[in-house]
């Protein structure tokens, strides 16, 4: 496949499953509950899959939609992201009356309720539903466990905050580049993932560079130290 017609999630991860399938891809601590949870390279892509086939299958977006996704930086945020862009949908990072569908933590929903469509993630790491949602609104756990873990991409259209999928994929090189990311690096991180630039800088930058990301948050200045030895951290940022 020509990298231009390539989707997003295509172009980050494709070399990556090629090198490095059973890798660690994303390992998030949160160290307020006490969380840890590490996903492969093939894991991610499973996850991601999943929520690509959600949102075409269950959902019916077409490539050029557009999905509010208002979610922390977490690794089940990481497979929504890549799902998204999989299935050719542009991200928007805010609320916005005009996308076709939300996806939300369930604190957040009073922010979307002019969207038709709208799923709560509980991301609780057991994978439990949210309880007691309103009428109408998609326990995004229930539903995307009985989705496939492959999917066949149909083309794409934006992929984030109006930014073309060539742009997108430029910048987080360059991001890659002048914060001298590899391919062997296990890179650190605090990053929120709450604007375009955080998300190409604290995200994007690492898969774009081939590298691994150990995303913290609510951090422990007590834990780092042992952590960075732990994870064998070879880079950080924020």
């Amino acid at each position: 496949m020509r990298e231009l017609d390539q989707t997003l999630t295509d172009a980050l991860l494709d070399p990556i499953l090629a090198r490095d399938p059973a890798g660690p891809r994303i390992t998030y601590y949160d160290d307020a509950t006490g969380a840890r949870i590490e996903l492969s390279a093939l894991t991610l892509a499973n996850w991601a899959a999943k929520t690509a086939n959600l949102i075409r299958d269950e959902f019916g977006l077409s490539p050029g939609a557009r999905v509010v996704v208002l979610l922390p930086a977490h690794w089940q945020t990481a497979a929504v992201l890549l799902g998204c862009w999989w299935a050719g949908v542009e991200v928007v990072l805010r609320p916005d009356e005009d996308a076709e569908l939300a996806l939300v933590t369930p604190d957040r929903l009073g922010e979307v309720e002019d969207i038709a469509e709208v799923a709560a993630l509980s991301l609780d790491p057991m994978g439990a539903p949210v309880r007691e949602l309103p009428v109408g609104v998609t326990d995004f756990a229930t539903s995307v466990r009985v989705h496939g873990d492959q999917f066949h991409p149909r083309g794409a259209g934006a992929a984030l905050a109006g930014m073309a999928v060539a742009d997108v994929l430029t910048d987080a090189r360059k991001s890659a580049a002048r914060q001298g990311f590899s391919a062997s690096d296990r890179v650190l991180s605090g990053t929120p993932w709450e604007t375009p630039d955080e998300v190409v800088e604290g995200l994007l930058a690492v898969y774009a560079a081939g590298a691994s990301l150990v995303q913290v948050v609510n951090p422990d200045p007590a834990k780092q130290e042992q952590r960075i030895a732990t994870e064998r951290v070879t880079a950080s940022r924020g």
